[in-house]
């Protein structure tokens, strides 16, 4: 009996000690990398030979995808590498995280990346961001500065387009092709060994091609390469997953598509420039993934989803899209003025209520909060409600939909 007891104390005692490591380190069992493979336009992926991400969409789930906003609308979003990138990390279009351009002049972090959504509700979890691009981890996810809580990246592998003396830049850029392969390596190295619990990796080389090559054998080879190289990681998440024990999301997608007359070039909004497409491990996501085009800004949702962050709920009503894996109620909501009235409507996927409400400023975007009152409670299978003007701020105003498990957000403007 005394040895039993002896026994179980130990037991209880290594237990608590590893719960307490685990309080310390934050690390979770459930982990997440999402990669963007620079410029590849929906049609282009499908042309080109990509046993790995076939893999991994034959395991998980494979939808067509769309980048740039919402055409002709305030939300309309140039269709350019770190705009992308960033409406991805956000959650939201450019309208709201404020970068229009390559250069990154002036990010909005009032609208938080996924990191930080991350890091605040695990403080001493661990993030990583293996990129070619510097500015990747400097400027977008902006580590160290006051305006994000001086977040820290835990593993960072960037800047090697700056090295001139490993890489040495010719005009083809082939250069390229060994930063990407660099970078691949090193993050499927620290994903292994490290397993840090949100992960992004940046390839461009096939963008690369695209503004070279165009639509031709070599930008098919440029997509097969960074194919292998997403094999590569890939191979390191199924190892820990074998390994540890954990449960492993992967993401893959792209930044944006590329011109119809020869793939050379992008940045506007044609339909494959906006055209794009999300590759998961993750086989079950839900009916508007399965049976509608969702959006990079889906990504950051789903992200929260699968890690269970809580974000608070004046974020919740700025982000610009919706899980791909848990129940969506309504999604695709647009208002209109019309004559006297305010034509709302939206998609129903699930027969619920749902609350509308209104706020007459935009206090978010520069760090406060937003007023929002009730305007109506509506049935979801309506898709409509007609709100008379006199109840709708008159220059400008911000509309939430609220249902069980779907927030939807459209602001009125004149736009």
């Amino acid at each position: 009996m005394k040895r039993s007891y002896v026994l179980f104390m130990v037991s209880l005692l290594i237990h608590s000690v590893g719960w307490v490591q685990l309080k310390a380190s934050d690390s979770t069992a459930k982990k997440v990398v999402f990669i963007i493979v620079d410029g590849i336009s929906a049609d282009q992926l499908k042309t080109a030979k990509t046993p790995y991400l076939d893999a991994i969409g034959a395991l998980g789930a494979y939808s067509d995808a769309y980048v740039g906003g919402i055409a002709g609308t305030y939300s309309e979003t140039p269709t350019i590498s770190a705009v992308g990138y960033n409406s991805l990390l956000t959650g939201t279009w450019a309208n709201k995280h404020n970068v229009w351009g390559n250069s990154i002049k002036a990010p909005n972090y009032n609208y938080p990346t996924i990191f930080k959504l991350f890091k605040d509700q695990y403080p001493n979890g661990t993030i990583g961001v293996f990129s070619s691009w510097l500015d990747n981890r400097t400027k977008l996810v902006g580590e160290g500065l006051k305006e994000t809580g001086a977040i820290k990246v835990d593993y960072a592998f960037d800047g090697l387009e700056h090295d001139t003396i490993n890489f040495p830049h010719d005009k083809r850029r082939n250069f390229m092709k060994l930063i990407d392969y660099s970078v691949a390596d090193h993050a499927a190295e620290t994903i292994f060994e490290k397993a840090p619990d949100i992960s992004w990796v940046y390839l461009e080389f096939s963008d690369d091609m695209g503004h070279g090559f165009g639509d031709s054998k070599r930008f098919n080879a440029a997509v097969q390469f960074e194919d292998k190289l997403v094999g590569k990681i890939w191979n390191a998440v199924k190892k820990r997953e074998k390994m540890y024990n954990e449960d492993w999301l992967l993401v893959v997608t792209t930044d944006h598509g590329r011109s119809a007359k020869d793939g050379r070039h992008h940045g506007g909004q044609t339909e494959r420039e906006r055209s794009t497409w999300i590759v998961m491990n993750e086989k079950n996501t839900n009916s508007y993934f399965k049976n509608h085009t969702p959006a990079i800004v889906d990504i950051l949702p789903t992200i929260l989803d699968f890690m269970d962050i809580d974000v608070p709920v004046d974020i919740k009503r700025e982000l610009d899209g919706v899980s791909l894996i848990r129940p969506v109620d309504v999604v695709a909501l647009k208002a209109k003025k019309q004559k006297r009235h305010l034509q709302v409507t939206w998609k129903n996927l699930s027969k619920t209520k749902g609350k509308l409400y209104v706020s007459p400023s935009n206090q978010f975007n520069s760090g406060g909060t937003d007023n929002y009152k009730l305007l109506a409670t509506v049935s979801t299978e309506s898709e409509q409600i007609s709100i008379p003007l006199k109840k709708i701020p008159k220059d400008f105003g911000k509309l939430v939909l609220e249902t069980p498990n779907t927030l939807l957000n459209f602001w009125i403007t004149e736009k």
